[in-house]
């Protein structure tokens, strides 16, 4: 399978401070021979393997710190340039941080389940009750046409059908990124934008429920047999963690609600038992996370401690997933291939793109809203960062029997390239879309009211 742009598919026996072959191959083509820049680089990437631990920790605090706000200087997302980071302290340019960093590596691990942990806590239940059945509707619509465009085109693209069915469910779910911008307008209280959000409960846990279904089979080989079993498995699991997690966690943190520090804990270890949990029956870690985070939303509202939970995520661990995220690209490689799958890249933005407008249309028509808010609706279902990102590293780290990867080097490109892309695109919309709503009569009435 490729594996060129990927660090783990290399095995490295360099001293620090030193070039392999095909690093300074790839450097040499990034400038013309003889040129200085390629000493620099060097002089750089040795001096910097030769940092003490500490050293490197504070250059990733560095990152950390000063990379969010040039993004948004830039009107980039701070994922984005996270990213970017990522690949430029890299294995495969500067090489700061080595070839082998176990650490890093575990909290990048940790990063990817508080993602999908928050994600979970961040579900707002009670606009999922105030509009639920056309949250539902909405959500099964832009789920299920999304997942069947992106399963279209994997297979056109000669993907087998459990990899198809999971480039689909990666297109089935989304992130609000626009929720901040609906906010700052005040229509985040009108109907359309309460469905959306409370549609996206649905979308994810469906997406992710689709794509632990598809790595259990393709890690363990497709049978009848096993496939019955690992339904069975997921329909217990399901709801055991939904509410019997749910039950358990509310009674243990009502317990802990004197003692924040104990609190806090408590939740991040939920988060870690129930994705060990989901791990015993083959189920990706994520989704056990993502379910955790859902399960305990209710106990956990309003808490000091959930929110100090969230802002260490999003302060640490998860900035700490997005650049090792960007580990794995290498420019050389990402570059190409990008462009020798230029059609394979723009099926699948026009499969998202497509239908997410599907979903919206559909659904916005039966509901009677306006364009405006049909649009909306489009705009905020574009993102796929969190869930899809997170799925996509998974699914790349899967393996058959026959050590397959599940998703190739192409398709995580893809994916990378479409996240960067939406994740921009999506609030872009947003902002330009969502204040025509505001302007229709009707929409004035239920403001007031």
């Amino acid at each position: 399978m490729g594996g060129v742009g990927v660090q783990g598919a290399r095995k490295n026996q360099d001293q620090p401070g030193q070039l392999t072959r095909h690093k300074l191959e790839g450097v040499r083509a990034l400038v013309p021979p003889g040129d200085r820049k390629m000493e620099v680089l060097e002089f750089i990437r040795s001096h910097a393997l030769n940092l003490p631990p500490l050293g490197k920790f504070a250059l990733g605090m560095a990152l950390i710190f000063g990379i969010p706000p040039l993004s948004r200087r830039i009107r980039l997302p701070a994922v984005v340039g996270l990213l970017f980071s990522g690949i430029v302290v890299g294995p495969h340019v500067l090489g700061m941080f080595g070839e082998h960093r176990p650490i890093a590596d575990f909290l990048a691990n940790l990063g990817k389940l508080l993602l999908m942990f928050v994600a979970g806590l961040e579900m707002d239940l009670a606009r999922f009750r105030q509009t639920q059945s056309r949250s539902i509707t909405f959500g099964l619509i832009t789920a299920s046409v999304p997942l069947l465009l992106g399963a279209a085109v994997g297979l056109l693209f000669g993907y087998g059908p459990i990899a198809a069915i999971v480039v689909g469910s990666l297109l089935a779910s989304h992130t609000l990124l626009g929720s901040r911008v609906v906010a700052e307008l005040g229509a985040n209280r009108l109907e359309p934008v309460i469905v959306t959000v409370g549609a996206t409960l649905l979308s994810d846990t469906l997406s992710l429920v689709v794509f632990a279904i598809c790595v259990s089979t393709y890690e363990s080989g497709f049978s009848i047999s096993g496939l019955v079993l690992q339904l069975v498995e997921i329909a217990v699991f399901v709801p055991a963690i939904l509410f019997g997690l749910s039950r358990a966690g509310a009674y243990a943190l009502k317990k802990a609600e004197g003692e924040e520090d104990a609190y806090f804990v408590l939740m991040f270890g939920t988060m870690a038992v129930a994705g060990v949990f989901a791990r015993i029956i083959n189920l990706p870690d994520i989704v056990g996370a993502f379910l955790a985070g859902l399960a305990v939303n209710a106990a956990a509202q309003d808490k000091p401690a959930k929110e100090k939970l969230k802002f260490f995520g999003n302060a640490f661990f998860i900035p700490i997933f997005y650049i090792a995220t960007g580990f794995l690209i290498d420019p050389l490689v990402f570059v190409p291939s990008i462009i020798d799958n230029f059609s394979l890249t723009s099926a699948i933005f026009v499969a998202l793109i497509a239908g997410k407008w599907i979903a919206a249309e559909v659904a916005g028509r039966a509901f009677q809203y306006t364009l405006a808010a049909r649009m909306t609706m489009w705009s905020l279902t574009l993102p796929q960062v969190a869930t899809t990102l997170a799925a996509t590293l998974v699914a790349f780290n899967t393996f058959d029997p026959l050590h397959q990867r599940l998703i190739d080097d192409r398709m995580l490109h893809v994916v990378l390239v479409l996240m960067l892309i939406t994740a921009t695109l999506g609030p872009v919309l947003t902002q330009y879309v969502a204040p025509y709503m505001l302007d229709d009569p009707s929409t004035k009435e239920a403001l007031n009211a």
